[in-house]
């Protein structure tokens, strides 16, 4: 099991969950536009984006960028009640976005969202729509760009389901029997992705490709770097290396973020998979209207008291179905994560490989230094027994200086004798004590 983010604890659970439905069966109605702050004007891909000009920020307004589900985008601002009345989130879901928790990484469920903090990215997801944070930020930039792309290139395929559904009066007619229509996945064809999952999907692809990005600048810099030092232990290279290690540090505990404390974690908890599948939640509460008001408005004849039981089996009949593909959903979430975990697992890898490359050239500066340092105390050892050598000289020569009469100063040429035979004396202990100090090993040979 792996930790719990920072806030799980925090999360109120509901005391009874409801089943998975079933896809998408039919296409979401647009959402009440978010007040723009201009009019809107095209965007750098053609889509409709409001330019923020002119009008000075309200107080505590920030500004959004909202993507629906077809690729249209729109710059707004808004302040935290509007965001938290449109979204359903409490405010302390809000505040998981501000620069208190930049540094964090969380993926959290609530009943009609999911926030996202995933580095840059900091987003509100529905399942209509998803609300992105500063997003003319230079890092945001890319993510909001392969979401404009993505979503685009998938609308076609959304709008075509979306006039089918038209064709069966918009999938909304209840069957004589209770049932929602439900679309039938074409033969060999995978199940469209919900589009909470996609922008998640997008969001973790930005940030992968982030983080693969800056783990080869971080390779790039570093092999030399060490590659230096290993040849020439310097000052400066010693500083190079201190700041590769804290680079280092820094990006290994952001990857390990991502991946322990998040991605791991909704792995090993079904129950928050499930929770991260919005529409699934979206379509039960429109079954359960449609059903409700079905059976309402036939609640004016006599008859309608006999179908108060049967509401309850009409309304457990059209979820029941939906039971059967929880787990395939949550196995599409699954696998999903699993790839993009598999990603992750892999750059932390690379991490480590540089951070163990970095100890093994510390550990072969470490040798090189013991060494020069074992080579400096065998020179000082080597020193210090010459300088025994001539104290003894040195000895003898001040014993001859005294001013204490000797009849060895009578004698002619008696200096030369002396000097050469302690100068010999002194060569000969040297030699002696040097012999013995590399028999002891104290000295190299």
């Amino acid at each position: 099991m792996g930790e719990k983010s920072f806030f799980a604890f925090k999360r109120s659970r509901r005391q009874s969950k409801k089943k998975a439905g079933p896809s998408l069966p039919y296409p979401l109605p647009p959402p009440p536009p978010l007040r723009a702050t201009s009019p809107p004007q095209a965007g750098e891909n053609g889509g409709a984006v409001s330019v923020v000009k002119g009008k000075k920020k309200a107080g505590g307004a920030r500004l959004w960028m909202r993507f629906d589900r077809f690729g249209n985008s729109e710059l707004v601002e808004c302040d935290k009640n509007a965001i938290l009345k449109r979204v359903a989130i409490p405010a302390r879901d809000l505040r998981i976005l501000g620069p208190v928790f930049s540094n964090s990484s969380s993926i959290l469920a609530r009943e009609k969202a999911m926030v996202v903090n995933l580095e840059f990215i900091r987003a509100l997801v529905t399942a209509e729509e998803v609300l992105i944070l500063d997003p003319l930020k230079q890092e945001v930039l890319q993510f909001v760009d392969q979401l404009r792309l993505q979503l685009r290139l998938k609308a076609p395929l959304q709008i075509e389901e979306a006039g089918h559904a038209d064709g069966q009066d918009n999938g909304r007619r209840v069957a004589s029997d209770g049932h929602l229509p439900t679309p039938e996945a074409a033969d060999g064809e995978q199940p469209e992705l919900p589009f909470e999952f996609q922008v998640l999907e997008i969001a973790l692809e930005v940030v992968c490709s982030y983080l693969d990005s800056s783990v080869a600048d971080l390779e790039r810099d570093a092999y030399p770097i060490l590659d230096e030092l290993a040849r020439n232990v310097s000052t400066k290279n010693l500083e190079h290396v201190r700041s590769l290690k804290s680079n280092l540090t820094r990006l290994l505990a952001r990857v390990q973020k991502v991946v322990r404390d998040e991605i791991e974690h909704l792995l090993d908890d079904n129950e928050d998979m499930a929770d991260l599948y919005l529409t699934r939640k979206w379509i039960q509460s429109q079954q359960s209207e449609v059903l409700l008001g079905s059976f309402a408005s036939n609640s004016i004849t006599l008859a309608a008291t006999a179908q108060v039981p049967l509401l309850g089996r009409s309304a457990s009949h059209a979820t029941g179905s939906s039971v059967e593909d929880a787990d395939d959903d949550i196995e599409d979430l699954e696998m999903l994560l699993e790839a993009y975990f598999m990603q992750l697992d892999g750059t932390r890898n690379k991490i480590l490989s540089v951070r163990e490359y970095i100890d093994d050239t510390e550990d072969y500066v470490n040798i090189q230094l013991d060494n020069q340092r074992n080579e400096l105390i065998q020179l000082q050892l080597t020193l210090t027994i010459a300088s025994f050598a001539v104290a003894v000289e040195t000895l003898i020569a001040s014993v001859f200086g005294m001013n204490i009469p000797c009849t060895l100063y009578d004698i002619e040429g008696i200096f030369g004798y002396v000097v050469g035979g302690s100068t010999a004396g002194s060569f000969l202990l040297f030699f002696m004590v040097l012999g013995y100090a590399r028999w002891k090993k104290l000295l190299g040979s």
